[in-house]
């Protein structure tokens, strides 16, 4: 699947750093083509949007190191949604990239109106290899934390992949309904922008991508805290209910 090769920023309080999540198997590779083959809508599916015209422009610099068939970057640019451009092509807007030293953030929102916004697609076991580098972007953006709900992987944090991560920038700089359309193309599109809403909410709400790394920490530990609770309630049965299962067990 067109993965987007982003870095995130790390899930700890005032970090700067930068990750990438450990490349699938062959065998990952092959289960990710047969679910997205599955379960991506066709290209002529999901018309409601035929109309819509974007107020970003999408751009995708692709290392054609990603199955053409399952990539969400290629499905897009079929499409007519994302624009596909030489890596020695000089782009102004903002680059979703692991080169990023900041935070995407509505900071970057008039840039992004003006010249686009882009994103990295090639493969996760060729990222340590690939020439980011080689893109000549003015500005460079990480994706705080997010968690993806593409059919491959489901659930797991910073696993995006090029379509999701393009939603997700647009939402965080206030262009929700072209996130949505976006996401249209996709089965599991809404569910990414419905499991994600409320934290997208909150980035869109901060100034500067300062302001979205904390806000990131305080929801993440927010959510260790809760999770901690729960582990350590303790469950109250009626009287007797244990003796009585118990009793009822010996009997059988």
């Amino acid at each position: 699947m067109g993965r987007s090769r982003v870095n995130f920023q790390k899930h700890q309080k005032n970090s700067t750093g930068h990750s990438y999540s450990k490349p699938p198997s062959k065998k990952e590779d092959e289960n990710e083509e047969k679910r997205s083959s599955d379960e991506e809508t066709s290209d002529e599916e999901s018309t409601s949007h035929q109309n819509y015209k974007p107020k970003c422009r999408l751009t995708m610099f692709d290392f054609n190191q990603c199955n053409p068939k399952i990539c969400t970057g290629r499905k897009l640019e079929r499409l007519n949604l994302i624009e596909s451009m030489p890596l020695a092509s000089k782009f102004h807007g903002v680059l979703l990239s692991p080169l990023g030293k900041e935070t995407i953030s509505a900071k970057d929102r008039q840039i992004i109106l003006e010249s686009g916004l882009g994103v990295v697609d090639c493969s996760w076991n060729e990222v340590d290899r690939t020439p980011v580098a080689r893109i000549k972007a003015n500005v460079h953006r990480l994706l705080p934390y997010l968690i993806a709900a593409n059919s491959v992987n489901y659930g797991r944090p910073c696993k995006l992949t090029c379509a999701e991560a393009l939603a997700a920038g647009l939402v965080i700089i206030g262009e929700k309904d072209q996130a949505e359309v976006v996401m249209s193309k996709f089965t599991w599109g809404k569910e990414f922008l419905s499991m994600n809403a409320d934290i997208l909410e909150i980035y869109a709400k901060c100034e500067n991508g300062k302001e979205v790394i904390q806000k990131q920490n305080e929801f993440l530990e927010r959510a260790e805290q809760e999770s901690r609770d729960l582990k350590n309630r303790e469950i109250d049965l009626p009287p007797g209910f244990s003796d009585e299962s118990e009793e009822e067990e010996e009997e059988v």
